[in-house]
């Protein structure tokens, strides 16, 4: 199994306060950024990456957002090329570029090209629609996202894989002269994977193309419909999906003991955690998203929430409520949702957090955020690993203000009692990676049932499980 190290590098000083009063780490002003701290940070960051390599991780992946101090990765390939140079044996995987605001694939294909080449062939790109703030940031039409999206992926894998010079005459891309003189260093072409949050679509997508599809943290039920799903179009795409088309990336902290883990664990809510990544309007801006894949957002989400939503916004804005009816309970939540109580005055902030922090018993029961020793939270990750058996895994530093040390010791702990248990773990279930088989070289006999890719029963057997929390 192929194991790799993940934070979102977000800014950790930034005011709490300002966060939770604007309901988003997206458009909170850049004047609350530092220059030396900001400088610290990127350093930190680049340093992780370094001692991630040393303590024996396969990867370290890198990820993009713009606009908000929940991630400092807006210029993420200069971070990779970086990493390319100064470090010696990991993978670097980006998941990903966002696609559909990048005005010149031809660049991102030579950028991504460089980045192999310094590594000596150890890029994975991964390329997303990214989220819905990315449009506003970028000022880019979200009506065409999956179209931006589709154009360019065809269009830098051209650049990779067909001799130019040639013409390139598209919807939204025209180019006279096609004619990238850097090429990437692993032939034909690196290796893609693409990471999503719960759209069919883009699983279905991947699947046609044979590319692994790694989850990003989504819940286990709708999770177990995705690699169904892919494993159905697989096979009619004449092909055996298995753990090699599969990753997924989960949120842990670690501490030496149960009480440290917990505390420093609730920085994984600093800000209102995922939930206030951006505000809905700007997550879901019209013609973003199909309506199936909204309803499988529904369908997912929990009080924790992810990119800015959460079942309560959802619920709000539901297509199959009457326009009066949610009009009625958008004044209702101006009445009662505690951020608009505390832009009237009416609670403190501190009563805000409190409201925010009554979810980290939540998010830990349905395994949103993994906390506690590598004792207590190995039995929680062997159980995801049972039930999705992903040939990839992503382990997720905890968000929000820890200090240098404790994000360190995290690691420490990853690397030395966790990482060798979870190696065993993977041989154990039979798990491989897309390095140790390639995806989609398993021809499917038409006619026969495909093997199973997950086990659904494994969550049933779980012993201790909250069962009134739906993961």
């Amino acid at each position: 199994m192929f194991i790799m190290y993940f934070t979102e590098r977000p800014y950790r000083e930034v005011p709490e306060e300002e966060i939770i009063r604007s309901r988003s780490f997206f458009g909170t002003p850049n004047k609350f950024f530092d220059h030396e701290v900001g400088a610290r940070l990127y350093n930190e960051y680049l340093d992780e990456a370094v001692y991630a390599e040393e303590l024996g991780f396969d990867g370290v992946m890198l990820n993009e957002h713009h606009g908000t101090p929940f991630c400092m990765g807006g210029v993420m390939d200069v971070e990779a090329a970086i990493l390319a140079r100064i470090t010696k044996k990991v993978r670097i995987v980006l998941l990903g570029n966002p696609l559909p605001i990048v005005k010149n694939p031809v660049r991102l294909a030579e950028e991504l090209a460089t980045i192999d080449l310094i590594s000596h062939g150890r890029l994975v790109p991964g390329w997303v629609r990214g989220a819905g703030s990315e449009q506003v940031f970028h000022n880019a039409n979200p009506a065409y996202n999956r179209e931006y999206f589709n154009e360019a992926h065809d269009l830098v894998l051209a650049c990779w894989t067909r001799p130019g010079p040639f013409r390139w005459e598209g919807k939204h891309f025209t180019y006279r002269f096609v004619n990238p003189w850097t090429l990437p260093y692993q032939k034909p072409r690196p290796p893609i994977w693409i990471p999503g949050i719960i759209s069919g679509e883009t699983v279905t997508w991947c699947a046609e193309r044979r590319y692994p599809y790694i989850g990003l943290g989504t819940s286990l039920h709708l999770t177990v419909d995705l690699w169904n799903l892919y494993g159905k179009v697989a096979a009619d795409q004449g092909y055996q999906a298995g753990s090699e088309n599969f990753g997924y990336l989960q949120q842990v902290h670690l501490a030496d003991t149960e009480e440290e883990a917990q505390e420093q664990g609730k920085a994984a809510l600093f800000g209102g955690g995922g939930a206030n990544f951006s505000r809905p309007e700007w997550t879901l801006p019209p013609g973003y998203n199909s309506k199936e894949a909204n309803r499988r957002l529904f369908q997912s989400q929990s009080d924790y929430g992810f990119l800015g939503i959460t079942s309560e916004t959802l619920q709000r804005s539901r297509e199959d409520v009457p326009p009066e009816e949610r009009a009625k309970r958008r004044a209702e939540r101006r009445q009662s949702d505690t951020r608009h109580r505390l832009q009237r005055g009416e609670i403190s902030i501190e009563e805000a957090k409190a409201k925010i922090l009554a979810n980290y018993g939540k998010a830990q029961a349905g395994f949103q955020i993994i906390i506690g020793t590598p004792k207590s939270v190995l039995p929680k990750l062997r159980l995801i690993m049972e039930v999705l058996r992903p040939g990839v895994l992503g382990l997720f530093q905890a968000q929000g203000p820890l200090t240098r040390e404790q994000r360190r010791n995290s690691m420490r702990l990853m690397g030395q009692e966790v990482l060798p248990q979870l190696r065993e773990y993977a041989k154990e279930l039979g798990i491989v990676d897309p390095f140790e088989r390639q995806p989609g070289s398993r021809p499917f006999v038409a006619g026969t049932q495909y093997e199973p890719l997950v086990d659904w029963e494994a969550l049933k057997r779980a012993p201790n499980r909250d069962e009134s929390i739906r993961v």
